[in-house]
């Protein structure tokens, strides 16, 4: 890292930017398994917050692995980078005044708790989708369980390579295919009783 570098301080903050925008800006960070249901209650959330004049954008883990950490393979070093710079992206976001809403698998704790420390305190939410591996396993909806099982994806999360649950998630839904729009719906209730929302 170049150390010829100076911040600059603009007039216009994130105080600022979150009154223009009316709301209070902060990460949603959803983690579970693949299959979970993380993109989908995410984007149903997003869908809800907006509807209610939020301010949002959603950064789903498999549309940044076409761009941004498109370089990016999933080894565990790979993985570490990948949550680095989606948390970095979701601070700027953040300074912008946007409620960012992350669908990542995320698997390791240390990783989620960096993301967490990138941002102001209060500024992340995590939401664990709660679903169980056979739950996954089951709906399988890219077909990735299935060559995880054949050996062409060795280092799959929750087949080749682990998965540290959350041990104290802001929001824990417990989820085994009810319906996703009530998840979603438990999700903006939780917001509103930890004072995210009003």
């Amino acid at each position: 890292m170049s150390t010829n570098l100076t911040w600059h301080q603009h007039k216009i903050d994130k105080a600022a930017r979150s009154q223009a925008n009316g709301n209070r800006p902060f990460v949603l960070w959803f983690t579970g398994l693949s299959g979970s249901g993380k993109s989908t209650i995410a984007n149903i959330v997003e869908q809800k917050l907006h509807v209610a004049g939020k301010s949002t954008y959603l950064l789903d883990g498999d549309n940044i692995r076409h761009g941004l950490c498109g370089d990016l393979g999933f080894s565990d070093k790979d993985r570490v980078e990948n949550i680095r710079r989606i948390a970095e992206v979701s601070k700027l976001f953040v300074d912008a005044g946007v409620i960012v809403l992350t669908a990542f698998i995320s698997p390791f704790r240390a990783d989620r708790n960096a993301a967490r420390h990138i941002l102001a305190e209060g500024e992340f939410v995590e939401v664990f989708v709660d679903t169980p591996l056979e739950e996954c396993e089951k709906r399988d909806p890219k077909g990735l369980y299935k060559k995880a099982r054949k050996g062409d994806i060795p280092d799959f999360t929750g087949i080749g390579s682990a998965y540290e649950a959350p041990t104290s998630p802001e929001i824990h839904l417990t989820w085994k295919g009810q319906n996703e729009i009530t998840a979603a719906d438990e999700v903006i209730a939780q917001l509103k009783t930890l004072g995210y929302l009003a």
